[in-house]
């Protein structure tokens, strides 16, 4: 994801946050001005904003540091407007795993809650009356803070627990179904009530608050595209990288030239290339690479070739590499023997070819 600042690291976990959250904190300050506030409320409620989202970062970290426990990856955690997004090497498919992977934010959230509710006078604040209420929480007091920082964590888990797959309610219910019924099935079902519930958000966010709208179509468009995913590595299942590899590629040397691989590009059909020397990989050339550079015909393949990138044996299992392209820069992938010699590559367009083989050997 381009424009992300760079937080840090937590456990391995890139932290990052994306350049659109600028828009939530200058919204924040435009509504309190536009309310008659002051510098210091101003101040009040950007402070909050961003202590509630260190809450969310929290809650993306008991998703990633769960499923680390599970022998799963997180690459890094962003965070947007919306919320957070964990970026997870894949789902673990054992539903008690999910189970625990998709319940591990919330219980984040719930620990935070009780932590707060001992040190804000909870139960006195709601034993008033409505307007002294709201009155009191007028002031711009750290305990008022406090409380309002317990309402949004408790509204996270509430929230978050909404079987509006594929947020963290909805893997909740995926978990459930798979446990007794195929993964496949269950992933169809969660997406169809994940779907009808960003229908909802849609409606409500188009009458009361335009915010639903964009978790409208974060949800719908996200179900759609993990039961996709899901049913693609159902379809890949039992399959290596041998079987859908390409193997009649052009190989290059350090010293071709860019005008020499236009060429190829003009004359043929592929795209990224593989730069070899003695049958092994030194390196990769991606097509933006070589458009980039188009301007400088006489400049060598080796002066641009990426020469960190991932290689693939040729029994590695299929539905393994689906996911890879959104942790590794590009997806083109050279392939290697058991010997370690280059015998070919394999990129995101022959994996949906093959996909598309299975399906119809399915129906």
């Amino acid at each position: 994801m381009k424009g992300s600042l760079n937080l840090g690291r937590v456990s391995g976990i890139k932290i990052k946050v994306h350049w659109t959250f600028l828009f939530i904190i200058i919204w924040v300050a435009f509504i309190e001005i536009n309310q008659g506030g002051n510098l210091q409320s101003v101040l009040f409620n950007i402070a909050l904003i961003l202590v509630v989202f260190l809450c969310v970062v929290l809650h993306e970290l008991g998703h990633a540091l769960t499923a680390q426990h599970f022998g799963v990856k997180t690459k890094k955690i962003t965070l947007l407007p919306i919320g957070g997004i964990a970026s997870l090497e894949k789902i673990p498919e054992e539903p008690k795993q999910e189970l625990l992977v998709a319940v591990a934010g919330p219980f984040v959230n719930v620990v935070i809650a009780l932590i707060l509710y001992f040190i804000v006078p909870v139960q006195q604040f709601l034993a008033d009356n409505l307007t002294n209420i709201i009155e009191n929480l007028n002031a711009l007091t750290l305990t008022n803070f406090f409380f309002y920082l317990f309402v949004v964590n408790v509204m996270l888990v509430l929230f978050n627990l909404i079987p509006a797959f594929p947020m963290d309610g909805g893997r909740v219910l995926r978990a459930f179904l798979a446990m007794n019924m195929g993964r496949v099935k269950a992933t169809q079902i969660a997406a169809v009530i994940g779907q009808s519930i960003a229908i909802v958000f849609l409606l409500l966010g188009m009458l009361y608050n335009p915010f639903l709208i964009l978790i409208a179509l974060f949800v719908f468009v996200g179900a759609y595209g993990e039961n996709k995913m899901v049913q693609q590595i159902e379809l890949l299942k039992g399959h290596t990288v041998s079987e859908a590899m390409l193997t009649n590629i052009t190989l290059l040397k350090i010293d071709d030239t860019l005008a020499s691989v236009k060429d190829l590009i003009l004359s043929g059909t592929e795209k990224d290339f593989i730069i070899e020397q003695e049958g092994k990989p030194l390196g990769i050339l991606m097509n933006a690479d070589i458009i980039n550079n188009s301007n400088k015909p006489n400049m060598f393949v080796g002066d641009i070739m990426k020469t960190s990138f991932k290689v693939l044996g040729i029994n590695d299992k299929l539905k393994n590499v689906l996911s890879l392209g959104e942790l590794q820069k590009g997806y083109f992938f050279p392939v290697l023997d058991a010997n370690k010699k280059l015998v070919g590559a394999i990129d995101l367009t022959n994996i949906n070819e093959f996909i598309l083989f299975q399906s119809k050997l399915e129906y």
